[in-house]
C-alpha cells in the first residue's frame, strides 16, 4: 500500500517540478514595457546621454540617444559624410522597434549636437576610433551585446574600429562603403564619370580644376547628374526631410579635411586610405550592405563578405548609396535578418 501511494505521488511530484523548472528559466520574450523600460529611477532623460571623451587638445563632449531597450541586440550608428549628422538615421524608428532592437543614435565630435572643437588637427581617423572605444565603455556595449553599423565614412570608422577593438563587438555592418579609398577614386573615376552626360561631365571637371567648389554651378550640375541618380536615388524635390536636415548641418571643415572638396573620388586625408590585407583578421560576423547604383563599387562591397571570417553580403537592386532611404525594405529586411541570426547563433 505504501508503495501504491508513492507511485501515485509521482505524477503530482513530476508536475510541480515541471512548474517550478519553468518558473526558474529567465523570460526573454521582448515586451513593450520591457523594449521602452526606463533608464534607472531617476530623471528620464529620452535616452540621451552626453559622453565626455578625451581627446589629444582637452575634455570634449558628444552626443548620444538611445532609442529602446534589448540588452541583447544594441545596435550604434554612425554616419557618413564624413561630417553629417545622425538624423539621416531617423528611417530606422520605423523599422528597428517592431522588431524589438535597441539602437543608439551618435553624434560624431565636430558633428550635430556634440562639441565642434573647429580644429582640422582632430579630424583624424585613429583619433576618431578611440573615441568610438570611448562612447562604447561610456554606454556598457559589450561583446554580448554591440552591433556596430557604419555607412559610407561611418563604414571606414567601423572598419577600422573592428581591426583594433572586435574583441568588443558582437556583430558588424559596414555600409556602402569599400576597403580602398584608391579603388573607390578609380571607380568614381573610370564607371560613374562615364555615365554622365559628357557635357556635363566636362563643365564639372573644369571647375574641380580650378578648384572653384563654391562656384553654385557646381552643385546645381551634380544634384541631378550624380546625387539623384547615384546618392539617393529619390527625385530631389522628395528627398526625406531627415537626409535634407543632416545633409544641410554638414561639417564642411570635416568633410573637405577628410574626403576632399571632390565629389568624383577622394582626397584629403583619407586619399590613401586601404585595409584590404586586414580585413581577413576580422572574425565578427560581418554584413556588407551595398546598392547596384551605389557611389562604391557593389562587386567590391560584395567581395568584402569573401574576405572576413564570418560574412554576408547584402545587395540593394534599387539603391544608391543611400540604402536604407531609396531601397528601404530590402535595407532594412536584411539589416534584421543579419541582427536576428548573429543574436540566435546561426552566425557564429
Amino acid at each position: 500500500m505504501k508503495n501504491t501511494s508513492f507511485l501515485l505521488l509521482l505524477p503530482a511530484l513530476f508536475f510541480s517540478a515541471c512548474i517550478a523548472t519553468s518558473s526558474d528559466k529567465p523570460d526573454n520574450t521582448m515586451t513593450l514595457q520591457r523594449y521602452f523600460a526606463p533608464t534607472g529611477d531617476g530623471l528620464q532623460s529620452g535616452g540621451v546621454q552626453v559622453i565626455p571623451v578625451k581627446t589629444p587638445k582637452g575634455e570634449f563632449k558628444v552626443w548620444t540617444k538611445r532609442f529602446g531597450n534589448n540588452p541583447k541586440i544594441r545596435l550604434l550608428l554612425l554616419q557618413g559624410g564624413p561630417g553629417c549628422t545622425h538624423e539621416y538615421w531617423e528611417c530606422m524608428e520605423s523599422f528597428l522597434p517592431a522588431e524589438g532592437i535597441e539602437f543608439i543614435y551618435y553624434d560624431q565630435l565636430g558633428t550635430g549636437f556634440s562639441d565642434d572643437p573647429k580644429d582640422t588637427s582632430m579630424w583624424d581617423l585613429p583619433r576618431y576610433v578611440e573615441e568610438v572605444e570611448q562612447v562604447r565603455v561610456a554606454l556598457g556595449l559589450d561583446k554580448d551585446n554591440f552591433y556596430l553599423l557604419g555607412h559610407s565614412w561611418g563604414g571606414i570608422l567601423a572598419m577600422e574600429y573592428a581591426l583594433k577593438y572586435q574583441d568588443n563587438l558582437k556583430g558588424l555592418v559596414i555600409s556602402n562603403m569599400m576597403a580602398s579609398c584608391p579603388e573607390y577614386g578609380k571607380y568614381a573615376d573610370e564607371v560613374l564619370a562615364k555615365q554622365m552626360d559628357p557635357k556635363v561631365l566636362d563643365t564639372i571637371r573644369m571647375i574641380e580644376a580650378k578648384g572653384d567648389f563654391d562656384n553654385p554651378k557646381y552643385m546645381e550640375l551634380l544634384m541631378p547628374n550624380f546625387y539623384a541618380k547615384h546618392i539617393c536615388r529619390i527625385p530631389l524635390d522628395q528627398w526625406p526631410d531627415a537626409v535634407n536636415r543632416s545633409f544641410g548641418k554638414m561639417n564642411h571643415s570635416l568633410y573637405v579635411t577628410m574626403q576632399g572638396p571632390s565629389e568624383f573620388g577622394i582626397g584629403g586625408k583619407l586619399k590613401n586610405w586601404d585595409v584590404k590585407a586586414q580585413l581577413p583578421t576580422i572574425k565578427v560576423p560581418t554584413l556588407s550592405i551595398g546598392g547596384t547604383h551605389d557611389t562604391m563599387d557593389p562587386e567590391h562591397m560584395k567581395w568584402i563578405s569573401t574576405a572576413v571570417q564570418k560574412g554576408r553580403f547584402l545587395l540593394c537592386p534599387n539603391g544608391g548609396h543611400m540604402c536604407m532611404w531609396d531601397d528601404q525594405k530590402t535595407y532594412m529586411a536584411g539589416l534584421i535578418t543579419f541582427l536576428k541570426d548573429v543574436d540566435g547563433g546561426v552566425i557564429k
